[in-house]
């Protein structure tokens, strides 16, 4: 049997093995780019990506990592690839720290540039001044709804594009620079996170310690790194920024929080399976415009997902509806679909997120 030092060593030999292999990656990358940018070619290609990620989890058969395992390690992969292709930028919905943060850099990983913006238009400007190559925007949660400034804004920023989408789960964590929770004395969050913790707070018998509210939980992370005696409710990323310790993972008191994201950028996804497309479709103002709109999405037989009514910012009391089906919007059933309404928005089409 192998002692400690023996094992050490062993691993020593394989992470030479791995980086070597990793380099000649990475060679092969820089002349994929090369190609790419003399063809203009897009940096980021999510089915590609996917597609290599299916491929690896079919051949890990008899092994100790997982399929989230292979994901995450391959996710930063990519994202060191595009950034040797092309330095990639990314604004989010800030501040830094926050669950819009986690998303994209859970896409774009560690070596790309983040721009922490103040709002969701803010994002949005910031991509259509060409100031970053992408946007990460929250666009609903599974328990609290649409964002409706994201569809307000995909209708204002028509030279903005729906590229991608990521689903998340939504997870708080307690941090604290104190690993014995009788010395804490102080709880930062902000109200939201600290309600959706509450059986957690009462079952370790926190609920008597005094509750200080922020801004965002992760400004409850950065005012935790500087009090010993205080704790936080925060995401993983907040607490990882500002160095204070995970003492619980996962507090919420519901499991199933997730939140959808979109990637936003200025070129067209190209026309591919397994694709979805969202629309902003105006009606006429009569009787049965919206059941009109929708038979012929029935006639088609195209799966709609989702179907949010926005209002149109007017005096007259009109809404317009936003509409994710099925498809890309080059395929013909789709053009069939749409063909009759005279007043649309195509929002962008892109690879449905498993």
């Amino acid at each position: 049997m192998m002692n400690l030092e023996d094992l050490r060593a062993k691993i020593d030999e394989i992470d030479n093995e791995i980086l070597k292999l990793l380099g000649k990656r990475m060679s092969y990358v820089k002349s994929v780019g090369e190609l790419k940018y003399k063809n203009k070619g897009q940096i980021y290609r999510p089915e590609r990506e996917l597609a290599i990620i299916k491929r690896l989890k079919s051949l890990n058969q008899q092994s100790l990592l997982d399929e989230e395992a292979i994901e995450a390690i391959y996710q930063e992969i990519f994202a060191v690839s595009r950034n040797l292709e092309k330095p990639q930028s990314v604004a989010y919905l800030g501040p830094e720290g926050s669950y819009t943060h986690q998303a994209a850099q859970a896409r774009f990983g560690t070596m790309s540039v983040y721009r922490a913006l103040a709002t969701i238009e803010d994002v949005f400007k910031e991509l259509a001044n060409k100031e970053v190559n992408y946007a990460v925007v929250p666009i609903e949660n599974n328990t609290e709804g649409a964002v409706g400034i994201t569809m307000d804004c995909l209708a204002k920023f028509k030279e903005i594009k729906i590229f991608g989408e990521l689903y998340m789960d939504i997870h708080h964590s307690f941090v604290s620079l104190n690993d014995d929770l009788k010395q804490i004395k102080r709880i930062y969050s902000h109200p939201q996170g600290y309600n959706q913790c509450h059986n957690f707070i009462q079952s370790h018998n926190l609920n008597e310690i005094e509750f200080i509210a922020s801004k965002s939980t992760a400004n409850a992370a950065f005012l935790a790194s500087k009090d010993e005696y205080s704790a936080a409710i925060c995401s993983k990323i907040a607490a990882k920024l500002y160095k204070v310790p995970v003492l619980f993972e996962k507090i919420e008191d519901n499991a199933a929080n997730r939140t959808r994201f979109l990637i936003l950028n200025e070129n067209k996804f190209p026309q591919m399976p397994n694709c979805k497309t969202s629309i902003l479709a105006h009606t006429a103002d009569k009787p049965g415009a919206l059941f009109d709109l929708l038979s012929s999405f029935k006639k088609e037989n195209i799966n709609i997902y989702r179907l949010e009514s926005r209002p149109v910012k007017s005096k007259d009391f009109l809404h317009s509806f936003y509409i994710d089906f099925e498809g890309h919007i080059d395929d013909a059933i789709v053009q069939k679909a749409i063909g009759s309404l005279k007043e649309l928005v195509w929002l962008g089409s892109y690879l449905k997120a498993e």
